[in-house]
């Protein structure tokens, strides 16, 4: 066996051993009694219009879910951020190991003859700082399972303001840099996927980056349930733009718009 697909796989053996292990940790987390606290947030679902994948123009509607959910001060749960365990508060300052999910890429349409890449578990460290009604973030993550490699860093900057006693409006400006394998991951063109499609193949040089903004509009129509309004654009570029996924059948630019109704308790 060649020493890159002994060292592959050796490191997906790892990865698969290392998930429950962490997932077992996180589990032990939200169990302790000791912290004394309760479980409190918010649960519900919407519909989102958006790529069939990072770097189509093509669209389709999906079910959304929506989860946010706290236990006291030391972990939160959501479907954008994943589990965090607010490990350290200092301030206004938090450090927070998390485990996440990134996608992979489900082969639809320009790129159905392709090979699917699965999407997978992530282990990452957040650190964010509140200031009045701006939080800041930086994020830095690794799968450790699925078909996606390399590294994934982020900043986000996040607005949230009332406009009214009823009505909240967010706004979260970020930019994110994915490393050279994570970029070949979701990609690169393989020769297989040449031969069975047609579309060159290709094999990133370097890494990429994804700048975005995304705005949303929260009306209480009770106590307890909220409908949410929400859109975004996404801005592709270098090792990611410059691939026949994008540069021929998709487009640099990716928006996302949708609703969704929550129960807060």
């Amino acid at each position: 066996m060649p020493t890159t697909a002994c060292c592959s796989t050796l490191r997906r053996a790892t990865h698969k051993r290392a998930a429950p292990l962490l997932v077992a940790a996180f589990g032990i987390t939200l169990s302790a009694p000791t912290w004394g606290n309760s479980w409190q947030g918010s649960l519900g679902a919407g519909a989102t219009y958006a790529p069939d994948y990072l770097g189509s123009d093509d669209y389709d509607t999906r079910v959304l879910p929506v989860l946010n959910l706290a236990y006291g001060d030391l972990l939160s749960i959501n479907v954008r951020d994943g589990i965090e365990w607010h490990a350290v508060r200092q301030g206004n300052w938090t450090a927070s190991p998390f485990i996440g999910y990134t996608f992979g890429r489900d082969n639809k349409g320009d790129i159905s003859q392709f090979e699917k890449v699965d999407g997978g578990a992530t282990l990452g460290l957040r650190v964010s700082y509140q200031q009045g009604p701006w939080r800041y973030s930086v994020a830095g993550s690794t799968p450790i399972s699925g078909d996606v490699e390399g590294a994934k860093f982020s900043a986000r900057a996040a607005l949230r303001m009332p406009v009214d006693q009823r009505t909240f409006f967010t706004l979260s400006p970020s930019v994110t840099y994915s490393n050279e394998k994570w970029t070949d991951s979701l990609f690169g063109v393989s020769a297989q996927d040449s031969a069975r499609s047609g579309v060159a193949s290709y094999t990133p040089d370097s890494g990429y980056w994804r700048m975005g903004v995304n705005a949303s509009l929260s009306y209480a129509l009770t106590p307890e349930w909220t409908a949410t309004s929400f859109i975004g654009t996404t801005y592709l570029t270098g090792s990611a733009a410059d691939s026949p996924i994008v540069d021929e059948l998709g487009s640099e630019w990716q928006a996302l718009g949708g609703i969704s109704l929550s129960y807060r308790f």
